[in-house]
C-alpha cells in the first residue's frame, strides 16, 4: 500500500493529512498547538484516535513514545551515529524496525529482522510538501506511518524558533 503524507501549513500545531494513492483520505494526526513537547493524535477520518505520540523530554537522544488503547506500544528513537542518522522503532519483542537512508531527502527505509518491509520517497509525488510510504503487505501501518511523522518532527524541531 502507498500512502502520502502531507504537513498542514495553515494550522495550529503539527497538523498532517495522509491520503492512499489515489488521493483519498485514509488518516489526519492532529497536533497540540500548545504543549511542552510534541504531542499528536493519529486518527482515522470518521476522528478515532488509533495512535497517540508523545515527545518524551527527559531522554539524551530525541525520543518519541507511540501510545494504542493507552498503552505504551513503541518508542521511536533517533540513534547517535557518526557518519550517518539512524532511527530505530523498537516495538513489543525482537522484531525492531531499523529505519536508514537520507532523512532530510525523505529517502530511507525500514527494515525488519533484515528485510526491507516500507520505503519513504518524495518521488512518489512531485510536490515538495508531501512525501509518499510504500508498506509491504502484512506490516503495522500505523507504528510505520507514525514513525515517519516522529521522524518529520525531530528534522523540523527548531523551525519555529
Amino acid at each position: 500500500m502507498i500512502y502520502r503524507i502531507k504537513e498542514a501549513f495553515w494550522s495550529f500545531g503539527n497538523d498532517f493529512a495522509i491520503t492512499d494513492k489515489g488521493g483519498s483520505p485514509v488518516y489526519k494526526v492532529d497536533g497540540a498547538a500548545f504543549s511542552w513537547g510534541d504531542k499528536l493524535s493519529f486518527q482515522d477520518m470518521g476522528g478515532n484516535e488509533l495512535a497517540k505520540i508523545n515527545q518524551k523530554l527527559l531522554s539524551l537522544k530525541p525520543r518519541y513514545e507511540i501510545y494504542i488503547n493507552g498503552n505504551l506500544f513503541a518508542e521511536v528513537v533517533k540513534e547517535w551515529s557518526w557518519f550517518k542518522q539512524k532511527f530505530t522503532l523498537d516495538v513489543p519483542g525482537p522484531n525492531d524496525y531499523a529505519i536508514t537512508g537520507s532523512f532530510w531527502e525523505h529517502e530511507f527505509t525500514f527494515e525488519r529482522s533484515g528485510r526491507e518491509v516500507a520505503s519513504v520517497s518524495k518521488s512518489y509525488w512531485g510536490w515538495t510538501d508531501s512525501y509518499g510510504v510504500q508498506i509491504v503487505d502484512g506490516e503495522d501501518e500505523i507504528s510505520i506511518l507514525c514513525a515517519c511523522i516522529v521522524i518529520d518532527q525531530v528534522l523540523h524541531d527548531g523551525d519555529d524558533d
